[in-house]
Order: C-alpha cells, then structure tokens, then sequence
C-alpha cells in the first residue's frame, strides 16, 4: 500500500474510520475513498457491487458497523445482526468479486466469551458462550472474521481481521442510552456540573473492569498492519491494561471537574465482569501504543467541549 494506492474507508465519519482518514492524511496518502450512508447504503448488495465496479479500490477498511452501548445492544438485536451482517458480507464478498488487493476487517472485543480467561487472547475465539447484553452484535463480528479467514482459505485473498478493545476518540456518540461506557460518562459528569446536580449515577456497581484505547491510535495501528502483516490469524489492537468503570468514573469525574458524589446503580446490568485484550501477538508483530488513558481522555473531552460549543453557536 504506497501514497497513491487507491483506499475506500468505509465508515469515514465514525470515530474509528475518521481516525483513520487523518492518520492517512498525515502519512501522506492521497487517494482516498469514501461515501456517506446516504450516498452508498453498505446494506444495498446492488449498490455496493456498482460502486467497487466503478471506482475499483485496491485497498479497502471496513470500518462500517451499527455500534453501541449495553443499553443499544440488547434493545435493537434484531438491528444489530441484521445491519451489521449485511453490510459487512455485501463489502467483503464485493472486494473479492472485483479483486481488491487487500481488505481489513474491523471487530470487537465482545466477541469473546463471557467468561473466557483474562487477558483474551486469540485463540479464546468460540471457546464458550457470550455475552447475552452484545450476543446479536457479536456473532456478526466472529461471522466477519470467519468470512475473511474462509476467503483468504478458499480464494486466496488477501483480507485479514484486527479486533479493537474499547475505543474512545474524537467523533464518538455521547447519547445517554445509545453510547459506549466511557464517552456517556464524559456526558454525564459534563452535564452534571453544568446543571450543579449532587450525584451522577453510574449504572451497575462499577466492579467489571475494562480497557480502553485511543481511536487515534488505533487507525495507527491498522495502517501498519494493513502494510506489514499478511497472516490468516485475526490480530488484538489494544493496550494489555484496564480500569474498573469505578476508577474511569472517577478519572472522569476530576478530568471534568465536578465536585458531587457518585452513585452506582445495582439494577443495571453490569455486562461481563472483564475485558483485557492479550497484545502480545501484535507487540511480536512491532508495534506498540502510545496514548495513556488520561491524556486521551484529556484530548477527547477538549473535543466534546468544543462540540458542544459549537453546537450552541
């Protein structure tokens, strides 16, 4: 993949597909590929097949995906699967079809069982049952993956898998209901020092522990894979640490600056109790993090700021 290689992202405008548009940029590549959901619907096979027909990318990132929190999860299953198989067969079948040189598939940790030793390493893949709260989204995320491993096994292509643990960044979705742990919280100790609240609840009891990585440097590291690594093998991207929700909320709670008490709710579902990727197999492959999880969270919440108030402007 050289500066001029024709690359689709598909997905540019969410965070983990706009971090890789910048980070492209910034490396100097210059023939990027993108359409909005309204200009190319990924569930249209039809369409999908007409634009990679037209524009023949030689490179594509598959970054497209129906994402959410718990809440999101387990209220729109039926979406969750539905979307997210669709889309991401029509890309993958239609980089075959017009013999795009290389594909990366995008994932998730969740596709890991519930109760699968910590930290997650690859080969922990199908080894037990999942997570009931993300089951829907995880099984089209490990469909994904078997579908780039049966093309690569069957045809020969070149299409390979990383999986991100939890990613936080810049373009990321702050509804309350809708949104991933971290950046909801960054909304809801924001809101609560804006409104003077006493408390901020966080659901569940705050024990079940995560990691998190920057999305910034996440698109960095599927830009090196996507240029050194060839392997059958699906790759974990993360940051081989993590935190409590409790120790987030209250890293969250000082980077914010709000001085009320925090109230953890034990009627909501705490999901599965631990997330840590195993990295070594990309640390053996050369590359390594660079963003700690206060500076990130400090350059994410300056982004939300200034959202916010541009919004109000």
């Amino acid at each position: 993949m050289n500066l001029h290689s024709k690359i689709y992202i598909a997905g540019h405008r969410g965070m983990v597909g706009s971090a890789l548009m910048r980070n492209l940029q910034e490396k100097g590549f210059s023939n990027l590929l993108y359409r909005t959901s309204t200009e190319l619907d990924l569930r249209n096979q039809q369409a999908v097949h007409a634009f990679f027909a037209e524009e023949k990318p030689e490179y594509v990132f598959l970054a497209a995906a129906k994402v959410g929190g718990i809440y999101a999860n387990n209220t729109y299953r039926a979406d969750f699967i539905y979307e997210n198989l669709t889309l991401q067969n029509n890309v993958i079948h239609a980089a075959y079809l017009h013999q795009v040189k290389k594909l990366m598939f995008l994932g998730s940790s969740c596709i890991y069982p519930k109760l699968a030793p910590q930290p997650l390493k690859e080969e922990y893949l199908l080894t037990g049952p999942l997570e009931y709260t993300n089951e829907p989204y995880a099984i089209a995320k490990i469909a994904g993956i078997k579908m780039c491993e049966s093309y690569h096994k069957q045809y020969g292509c070149n299409f390979i898998s990383v999986m991100p643990t939890n990613l936080y960044g810049k373009n990321d979705n702050y509804d309350l209901n809708n949104s991933h742990v971290l950046p909801a919280l960054l909304r809801k100790f924001h809101d609560a020092k804006e409104n003077q609240q006493a408390t901020v609840t966080v659901w569940g009891t705050g024990t079940p522990r995560r990691e998190f990585m920057y999305a910034d440097d996440m698109a960095d590291a599927c830009i090196y894979l996507m240029r050194n690594y060839e392997g059958e093998q699906f790759v974990n991207v993360g940051v081989g640490t993590d935190v409590s929700i409790n120790e987030l909320a209250q890293l969250i709670k000082k980077m914010v600056g709000y001085q009320g008490e925090i109230v953890f709710d034990h009627t909501k579902p705490d999901g599965t109790p631990r997330k840590l990727m195993d990295v070594s197999y990309l640390h053996s492959l050369g590359w390594k993090h660079k963003t700690n999880l206060e500076q990130g969270i400090a350059e994410v919440y300056a982004d939300f700021k200034q959202q916010k108030n541009s919004r109000v402007a």
